[in-house]
């Protein structure tokens, strides 16, 4: 199966490539994390929103599946699901200004319809255990270790966000998961990408 970009994808994947990298490398920084609240936000939001929009790209969905046989259990789930959820709270409640605002209810989730992505998500890791983790930053020799807590239950209990995954570690080692996954399509990195 010969998967090579099409003249459109080039352009598409280039671009998000060197977004994604630009984001990347701020958020990585130990200055980012001085900045105000909202401009943390908005550039977290938009290293979602990029992820999730390459994760279109068809060749992911196989990196996925190798992901789910080959790695720690659940790495798949945390690299394309979990992903994904946090960027569709994004999108589809754009209502808070920082991380930490960021909560979910049944409720809320389905005002308008049931079913669609951010309730299958929760409906089905509702009640999932704890999952660890850690990174290695080398430039800082430093290890951090991370939980991604599942919510226990599903319902009408406010869900935090920051109770699922923290907003400085959890994003880190969130892009850090996602340069991993988008570099296994990079047959090269000349001029920032």
């Amino acid at each position: 199966m010969n998967l090579r970009p099409t003249s459109q994808e080039e352009v598409f994947l280039s671009l998000a490539y060197n977004r994604f990298y630009d984001l990347a490398d701020e958020i990585i920084e130990d200055s980012f994390w001085e900045q105000e609240d909202w401009y943390r936000f908005s550039k977290v939001i938009n290293l979602f929103s990029v992820y999730a929009e390459l994760l279109a790209y068809e060749p992911f969905k196989y990196v996925l599946e190798a992901i789910k046989k080959q790695r720690p259990p659940m790495e798949s789930e945390i690299g394309g699901p979990l992903f994904k959820f946090i960027r569709n709270t994004f999108a589809h409640f754009p209502l808070f200004e920082s991380w930490n605002e960021v909560w979910l209810t049944k409720g809320l989730v389905n005002w308008q319809k049931e079913g669609l992505t951010i309730d299958r998500f929760l409906q089905k890791y509702a009640g999932h255990t704890e999952i660890k983790y850690r990174f290695w930053e080398a430039e800082k020799k430093k290890m951090t270790y991370i939980s991604i807590n599942f919510p226990e239950q599903y319902d009408d209990k406010k869900i935090y966000l920051s109770e699922i995954l923290s907003e400085k570690d959890g994003v880190k080692f969130s892009l850090i998961m996602m340069r991993n996954i988008l570099n296994t399509q990079v047959e090269s990195i000349k001029n920032g990408i």
